[in-house]
């Protein structure tokens, strides 16, 4: 077995994959656009600031040693060697300035359609026209290569810093692009000021519970709506859970919020999120323990709703029918 010094190792990963594909094999390179690059082999495989992201497969990461192992199938030792025996690659560490980070999340590319991201949603009892909504404004779209649907989050200067991304076939993929930020994941805010947010694990239960509002004929676009991206997973001793970084930049930017709703599943993990951020945050906050009033998220509860009044409308048809 090769062996390999740290500092040999170190000096591997600094490599990024642009440098190495650009020194031993351009004609791989094709240019996307904005900065951006894909491989010949693989279109689907982007190559933006430093890193890469094959969206078809859910991988990716920083350095040319990932690629040759996720995406060329070569050992770690293999991999290693073949960089660092390598001549005329320009081994450097992708310095990102502070404008660079921003923009460092690599989107999935927008399909030209948003006819299935539109159906799977609608099939899960969403408004179609708060989907039409959150689609205009750039929240949510369909991505070209999967027909993801792909749930964007914005920073305080309107740039998307996450994306989540959610298959809209039966294999529940679930995975978020590559640069994504937690602290902005996806949120609708109210149009007008408002004192109260709803913190919601996902954000296909925040739109559920935006269109229950609508269905009760309530202004769901005046509440503060804003999801996890995934269940916060609290320390092992509550009393030393720090608050999701989501919701500690949410209340930063918004100091006149005073009380805080968690619409958290009716699961162990749902109702253990719960109590850590009441642990947490009680002291400062007005903290309301809202979960679904049925099944296991609000998902569950805006599909209940919608088969009671169907079979509520049914029975009204059967009443009037000869």
């Amino acid at each position: 077995m090769a062996y390999f010094t740290k500092e040999q190792i170190k000096e591997a990963k600094k490599i990024d994959l642009l440098s190495y594909l650009q020194a031993k094999n351009p004609d791989e390179l094709l240019y996307d656009n904005k900065n951006t690059y894909k491989t010949r082999t693989h279109d689907s495989l982007k190559i933006s600031n430093g890193m890469w992201y094959w969206f078809s497969r859910g991988i990716g990461g920083n350095s040319a040693l990932e690629y040759l192992i996720q995406v060329e199938n070569y050992s770690f030792t293999d991999a290693v060697s073949h960089l660092i025996n390598e001549k005329g690659i320009e081994k450097r560490q992708v310095i990102l300035k502070e404008k660079e980070k921003a923009e460092r999340l690599i989107l999935p590319e927008k399909s030209s359609s948003n006819y299935k991201a539109m159906a799977y949603l609608v099939a899960r009892g969403i408004s179609k026209n708060i989907v039409d909504e959150c689609i205009n404004k750039g929240y949510i779209y369909q991505d070209s290569s999967n027909n993801n649907v792909v749930f964007v989050g914005f920073d305080e200067k309107n740039n998307p810093r996450y994306a989540g991304i959610r298959g809209t076939n039966a294999t529940r993929y679930m995975h978020d692009a590559y640069g994504s930020d937690k602290t902005y994941s996806f949120k609708l805010s109210s149009i007008t000021p408002k004192n109260t947010v709803h913190l919601f694990e996902s954000a296909i239960d925040l739109l559920s519970y935006a269109t229950i509002k609508e269905l009760k004929n309530e202004k769901w676009y005046e509440e503060n709506l804003l999801s996890l991206a995934g269940i916060y997973q609290p320390s092992k001793d509550i009393k030393e859970s720090k608050t999701p970084k989501t919701l500690t930049n949410f209340l930063k930017n918004n100091p006149k919020i005073n009380t805080i709703f968690l619409h958290f599943d009716n699961d162990n993990a749902g109702r253990i999120a719960t109590k850590a951020i009441e642990n947490s945050l009680s002291d400062s906050y007005k903290i309301i323990d809202d979960p679904p009033k049925y099944g296991k998220d609000f998902n569950d509860f805006l599909m209940k709703i919608r088969l009671d009044s169907k079979k509520k409308n049914m029975k009204i048809v059967d009443k009037f029918s000869f």
